[in-house]
């Protein structure tokens, strides 16, 4: 049987200065995919990182009075803090001013102008700095970027290009025959209609009028263009064209690159060009999402909407934000955000929900059987139902999450929770003690923490801290996937451990 190998990355990350819970949100979706997959069994790799070079960094460095390097390595540091805030489990996090990624982007420029990919020219055009990208007039908005509706400059300058047009009916070819290649199906009719079938253009691969960038080797006055650099990052981590290419042999090609709606085009049109003209496989899939959106725009220092997302978890805790992100917006659309919709949310189904039904059965465990776990013959005649949709469960998980429908993942798992508060309804254990029937009392409490502990079980690569607690208190482990597969598996006989209401209700905030 041939391994099981998944290879995740996130867009590398523009560094900046104040970040806000949009920045958040495409990596904690493919901390959750990684870690779904890992339990299921894959050798996963997840990537994710920095992009450091540009005009735009270069004239923050200079208004901060500090070197562009002095400028990133600041904000890089808080960048890993705030991922490990958010229990980011990555594998490697890559910085385009690594030296090892720097040789590989070298390497890369030379090799497509040796082959007649990329030649010297001279460039004049509307380029938007903010969003280092390069736009026809045509494809303004009010004469500005369409992506972020600042002002374009004229540039004029020469530079090397790279043959994008040579690329363009192997690229329709491609996409048209690979209908998951570019997801959701809005994005590839987007791509096709909007980009590529108008015609490309040769692109712009090198910049003059800024230094702070890779040098083209052969001509040093010449640094390679941002999303050259950028993109090339996928590959470089792995060690294409290093000494040691082990790991670009094992993972290459990626699975999924996630990535945000306004840099589909880079990753979907630019980036496979690349990759046919360096004669490589092409990802598997490209998924472009959609924003968190504030009051229905996007949340942006220069609108004033955001906030430290470590204020939020210092508040609410790092699952509730979790929860949040992965449940609230439909993947692959816009998604609206707000302090008021995530307390409501923590209270309707993380403290309501999944709090209160752990911290009543344990305390009905502990007040009528010393807080060990029972079990017994008899039956109820709500059993049956809870066990169908407890052990259903993981089969809906896994086909949601094949289609990357995240939130109906997250929302199958909470409708076990929502059936054991059932469950008590109908069976009532306070009138069976109260009936002295022990027999069924065990039954019952055992059927609650059973599918307890496969909901915690399959919650985990969502809220890792919160499963992780609830086995702790249930004093049971994780074990395997496989000990979910049938009803039943809970150790009798044990102690469950020190326990206290995993969430809290909050009140929402008087501004």
């Amino acid at each position: 049987m041939a391994e099981k190998k998944f290879y995740i990355t996130t867009p590398i990350y523009y560094p900046s200065a104040n970040f806000h819970i949009g920045h958040c949100y495409t990596t904690v979706i493919a901390d959750a995919i990684a870690r779904y997959k890992k339990q299921h069994g894959y050798d996963v790799y997840f990537l994710t990182g920095s992009d450091e070079h540009g005009l735009k960094i270069q004239k923050k460095a200079l208004e901060s009075g500090v070197t562009p390097q002095e400028y990133v390595d600041k904000i890089i540091k808080d960048a890993k803090d705030l991922w490990k805030s958010l229990k980011i489990d990555y594998d490697k996090f890559i910085r385009t001013t690594d030296d090892y990624h720097v040789q590989t982007v070298s390497k890369i420029f030379n090799k497509l102008y040796e082959q007649g990919d990329i030649y010297k020219g001279e460039y004049k055009g509307l380029y938007c700095t903010p969003c280092e990208s390069f736009w026809t007039e045509t494809q303004l908005i009010d004469g500005k970027c369409p992506d972020c509706l600042r002002e374009v400059s004229e540039v004029k300058e020469e530079a090397y290009f790279f043959k994008l047009s040579k690329y363009q009916d192997r690229l329709v070819e491609y996409i048209e025959s690979h209908p998951d290649f570019i997801q959701p199906t809005s994005r590839k009719n987007e791509m096709i209609n909007n980009f590529i079938k108008p015609g490309l253009e040769d692109l712009c691969v090198s910049r003059t009028s800024f230094n702070w960038g890779i040098p083209v080797s052969f001509d040093t006055k010449h640094v390679v263009y941002v999303w050259i650099d950028a993109l090339s990052n996928y590959i470089s981590a792995l060690g294409y064209l290093s000494e040691d290419d082990s790991l670009f042999k094992k993972f290459w090609p990626a699975d999924l690159h996630i990535v945000g709606k306004e840099i589909v085009r880079f990753h979907t049109i630019i980036w496979p060009a690349l990759l046919m003209a360096l004669d490589l496989p092409l990802p598997k899939q490209i998924f472009g999402h959609g924003w968190l959106v504030i009051n229905g725009g996007k949340i942006s220092k220069s609108l004033g909407n955001y906030k430290d997302p470590r204020d939020y978890i210092k508040d609410y805790g790092v699952d509730a934000i979790r929860y949040y992100l992965l449940s609230e917006v439909p993947f692959g659309s816009d998604g609206t955000f707000s302090e008021e919709l995530l307390i409501t949310r923590y209270n309707t189904d993380l403290a309501n929900t999944l709090g209160n039904l752990v911290n009543r059965t344990l305390s009905m465990l502990t007040k009528y059987f010393d807080g060990v776990i029972v079990n017994s013959a008899a039956e109820t005649e709500f059993d049956t139902d809870l066990k169908n949709v407890v052990l259903k469960t993981n089969e809906l998980v896994n086909n949601y999450m094949d289609k990357l429908e995240i939130p109906e993942a997250l929302d199958s798992i909470f409708n076990i929770f929502r059936r054991c508060n059932k469950y008590i309804d109908e069976t009532m254990p306070w009138q069976l003690a109260k009936e002295e029937n022990k027999d069924k009392l065990k039954k019952v409490l055992y059927n609650l923490l059973e599918a307890i502990r496969i909901g915690a079980i399959l919650l985990s690569p969502f809220l890792p801290d919160t499963a992780t607690e609830i086995l702790r208190q249930l004093n049971t482990s994780f074990k395997t996937i496989s000990t979910i597969s049938k009803f039943g598996e809970l150790e009798e006989g044990i102690s469950i451990n020190d326990f206290k209401p995993i969430f809290m209700r909050v009140e929402l905030k008087n501004e």
